[in-house]
C-alpha cells in the first residue's frame, strides 16, 4: 500500500501526533484526504519510512548526510528560491503569481540581483554561427562545450561582470535551442513562439518558462553549483547542470511520460499506469516530494490548459492507482499537447527556464566562495581500516 493511516503511521514513527502534523506541514510527509472519509488523512509510505529512520528525536550524522542528500534537509544557504506550504517563491514573491505577467526576462533580473535601473531586458543575439545538429538538446551541450573551452574562470570576479557574462551564456543556450531570432531582440518566449510557429501560445510558453526558472538545490542545480565552487566558468557551470538535466528523473522526464502517453493511447490508461508500476519503474510526471498536495506550478499551467486525453484519464488513474497528482512535466507535455508544439519542447522550456535559475545560483556560489566536497560514507571492507 502506497498510504498509511494515522495510527499505522504513528505506530512506525513512535511520535506524538503533533510531530507528524508539524512534518507534513514542513512538507516532509505527503498526505492526503482518505476518500472512504473525507475527515482522516492518509500518509505516503515513503516518506513515514524515511522519517522512521530518526532516533529519539536525533539523527547520527551519517544518516543527516544521507538524508540531506536523498530529499532531507538544506545542505547549502540559498536566498535563491523555496518551496514553503507547497508554493514556490522566488525571493521572496510567489512564482505562480509572478508568472501572471512577468517575463522570464524579468525573473532573470530579479534572481540575478540586478542593478537597480538596469532595464528587464536580455542580449539575445549571439554572434556565434549557429550550431547545426539533429536536436536542440545536441546543439545545447555543443554550444555550452564551446563556451566552456574558452570562458575565464568566475574566482575572484566582480559581480557586474558576470551578471553580463550570465546574460550572454543565456543568450548561447536560447540560440543554439531555438535559433536566430527574426525579428531583432525580443523575449526568450516570443523567440520560442516563433521558432515553433506557434504565435498564440505565446502567452503559456512564458508563464511555463517563469515558472521554470528554479526549484532550490534541485539535482542539476547542485551540479551547477559543484563545478562553479571550483572556480569553473559560468558556461561551464551551466553545461553540468544541463546534462544533468537529461536524465529521466530530471527534465528527461517529459520523454517518458511521452512513452507512458502511447501505452495509454493503446491500452487504456489505467491498464498503462499500471503495466508502468508494475515494472517498478518511477511513474513519470506525477507525484514531487517538495508538494505533498499536489505540485503548485504544474497547477498554475493546468488551470489555463484544455482537458485532453488521454492525458485526463492518465492523471485520474495516478491517483487512484499511485496516489500521486500531476507535476510540472505533466503540465509542460500538455501545454506542448494542446498546442501541437515539438516532441521536445518540454525539454526546451524545462532547460531554457531553469538555465535563468542556474546562472542564479552560479553568482551566489561564487559570493560564497569554498568549494563544495562532501564527505563519502564508506561502506567496503573494513579490514586493515580498524
Amino acid at each position: 500500500m502506497v498510504w498509511m493511516t494515522a495510527a499505522e503511521a504513528l505506530k512506525v514513527l513512535n511520535v506524538r501526533p503533533q510531530t507528524l502534523y508539524a512534518n507534513v506541514s514542513r512538507g516532509k510527509i505527503r498526505a492526503k484526504t482518505d476518500d472512504a472519509d473525507p475527515r482522516r488523512s492518509l500518509y505516503h509510505r515513503d516518506d513515514i519510512a524515511r522519517m522512521a529512520q530518526r532516533s529519539n528525536g536525533r539523527r547520527k550524522i551519517d544518516v543527516v548526510s544521507a538524508q540531506a542528500m536523498q530529499w532531507g534537509d538544506p545542505v547549502l544557504p540559498s536566498a535563491i528560491s523555496t518551496v514553503h506550504n507547497g508554493r514556490l517563491f522566488y525571493r521572496g514573491q510567489d512564482a505562480a503569481e509572478l508568472s501572471a505577467t512577468a517575463t522570464l526576462e524579468d525573473i532573470a533580473m530579479l534572481l540575478w540581483q540586478s542593478e537597480p535601473g538596469q532595464p528587464p531586458s536580455l542580449p539575445l543575439a549571439d554572434s556565434a554561427a549557429p550550431i547545426v545538429t539533429d536536436s536542440a538538446l545536441g546543439a545545447g551541450l555543443l554550444a555550452l562545450a564551446l563556451r566552456s573551452a574558452g570562458d575565464p574562470p568566475t574566482l575572484g570576479r566582480p559581480a557586474a561582470d558576470l551578471r553580463a557574462e550570465a546574460a550572454c551564456v543565456l543568450a548561447t543556450l536560447t540560440q543554439a535551442m531555438t535559433g536566430p531570432p527574426t525579428d531583432g531582440a525580443c523575449t526568450i518566449s516570443r523567440r520560442l513562439a516563433q521558432a515553433w510557429q506557434r504565435p498564440d501560445a505565446e502567452d503559456m510558453i512564458r508563464r511555463a518558462l517563469v515558472l521554470m526558472a528554479d526549484h532550490e538545490l534541485n539535482a542539476s542545480t547542485f551540479a551547477l553549483r559543484v563545478a562553479i565552487s571550483t572556480g569553473a566558468s559560468l558556461a561551464a557551470g551551466v553545461l553540468a547542470g544541463f546534462t544533468t538535466l537529461t536524465g529521466p528523473l530530471h527534465g528527461g522526464a517529459s520523454a517518458e511520460f511521452a512513452r507512458l502517453t502511447e501505452a495509454a493511447k493503446l491500452h487504456g490508461a489505467e491498464t498503462a499506469i499500471g503495466q508502468w508500476l508494475a515494472s517498478g519503474r518511477p511513474l513519470p510526471a506525477f507525484g514531487h516530494p517538495l508538494y505533498p498536495e499536489g505540485d503548485s506550478r504544474a497547477r498554475t499551467l493546468l488551470n489555463l490548459l484544455p482537458k485532453m486525453e488521454p492525458y485526463a484519464a492518465l492523471a485520474a488513474a495516478a491517483e487512484v492507482q499511485a496516489g500521486e497528482l500531476p507535476n510540472i512535466d505533466f503540465a509542460l507535455t500538455l501545454l506542448a499537447a494542446a498546442h501541437q508544439l515539438p516532441d521536445d519542447a518540454p525539454f526546451i522550456l524545462f532547460a531554457l527556464g531553469r538555465c535563468v535559475g542556474w546562472l542564479a545560483h552560479a553568482l551566489e556560489q561564487v559570493q560564497a566562495n569554498r568549494p563544495i566536497r562532501p564527505r563519502a560514507r564508506y561502506v567496503g571492507p573494513s579490514e586493515g581500516i580498524y
